[in-house]
């Protein structure tokens, strides 16, 4: 799968997206990450690419016909990929959303905004708008990296085990609910142990005892999901 990035910004996405499991998937041909420029499509000799809003108020707001064009170009190149404008106005991002991404046979364009925001006639250029959640950002680079971050792990060997996605939080055993407990050695610290269940060796007790502290630590955290 491909990621291709419309920022301001790009070394944010190339310093984030080049590290860890991110760079070594690059490396293996697994996902790619493309970060392009929306100065290359600026007005004049200062490549603009916002300008004051109609009708007053504070800030600068992005043009459509630099976003636009930008849009259209990369398109050409990329004819069947998915177009997301990422917007506080969007639908709320989630693990089921990074699932249908991960399934996609499409590559992904991420527009990312800045400044005081797009001037509206851009949303007509997109497929899709995602939030990240209900608070405000400088600009999209943040929310675009988490999308890339959370697809690419859903991706055939892009993680060393692939089981343990199966396991996290949201995804466990299909459902949404939180992950269950993880204990690591020492045995004991300060008074604290590790359940004695996890190193009785017994796997089908330490299965059950997974899923019943997952239902309980969703039921106290996040109750919501349930």
């Amino acid at each position: 799968m491909k990621f291709i990035i419309l920022t301001l910004f790009p070394d944010m996405i190339d310093a984030f997206v080049n590290e860890s499991i991110l760079g070594k998937a690059q490396k293996k041909g697994l996902i790619k990450v493309e970060t392009v420029n929306l100065s290359k499509w600026g007005i004049g000799k200062w490549r603009k690419v916002d300008d004051t809003p109609y009708g007053g108020g504070a800030g600068m707001v992005l043009r459509v016909d630099v976003v636009a064009e930008a849009i259209k170009d990369i398109k050409k190149k990329n004819k069947q990929a998915k177009t997301i404008l990422l917007s506080p106005q969007g639908q709320k991002y989630s693990q089921e959303i990074a699932q249908k991404f991960a399934h996609l046979e499409k590559d992904l364009i991420l527009i990312c905004g800045h400044y005081e925001g797009f001037d509206e006639r851009i949303r007509e250029y997109v497929d899709m708008e995602i939030s990240i959640g209900d608070y405000v950002l400088t600009g999209g680079e943040i929310p675009a990296a988490a999308i890339i971050d959370s697809v690419s792990r859903l991706i055939p060997n892009v993680l060393g085990d692939q089981k343990s996605q199966l396991e996290d939080s949201y995804s466990l055993a299909g459902e949404k609910i939180l992950e269950y407990p993880h204990y690591t050695k020492p045995k004991e610290y300060e008074g604290k142990k590790v359940p004695d269940v996890l190193i009785s060796g017994h796997h089908g007790e330490i299965s059950k005892w997974r899923e019943q502290e997952a239902h309980k630590r969703t039921q106290e955290k996040r109750p919501d999901l349930l």
